[in-house]
């Protein structure tokens, strides 16, 4: 068996530190990345890297919008993608059913097509989130 190619700078080899987050590379090999889009990918690994040994984050949307440097709408479609895909859950809190617990899940099988998926399920997961689907408005 062959050796693997050396890494091109052999003296600075990752190795986990304090909090270590992890992404599954089923993600890139069962074209999840494809699936789900730049920013949905954007807030899953601000998840990842947030989130404690269980894969939990309480990070508020405003903080991961910050932190991402894209708007809280953007992140609220992220979000109800990656709900909608089965790649997070959401347990809210009380008093702002719009801010909770995040918590990274398994991967669970390969993705759906887009096509099947659609804009309508994102749409029916963010507005039962309490959050206006782009497109809606507000006052209907």
């Amino acid at each position: 068996m062959k050796s693997p190619p050396a890494p091109p700078r052999p003296d600075l080899i990752r190795r986990p530190a304090g909090g270590f987050g992890w992404l599954d590379a089923r993600l890139l090999h069962e074209h999840w990345l494809s699936e789900i889009g730049p920013d949905a990918i954007a807030v899953l690994v601000f998840l990842v890297i947030a989130a404690d040994r269980r894969g939990v984050s309480y990070h508020g949307r405003d903080r991961m919008a910050l932190a991402l440097g894209i708007d809280l709408a953007r992140v609220d479609r992220a979000l109800g993608t990656l709900l909608t895909a089965g790649l997070v859950a959401h347990r809210p809190w009380r008093r702002n059913p719009r801010e909770g617990v995040w918590q990274v899940l398994p991967l669970p099988g390969k993705p759906a097509s887009s096509a099947a998926g659609g804009q309508g399920a994102v749409s029916d997961v963010l507005r039962d989130l309490g959050f206006t689907p782009p497109g809606e408005n507000r006052g209907s």
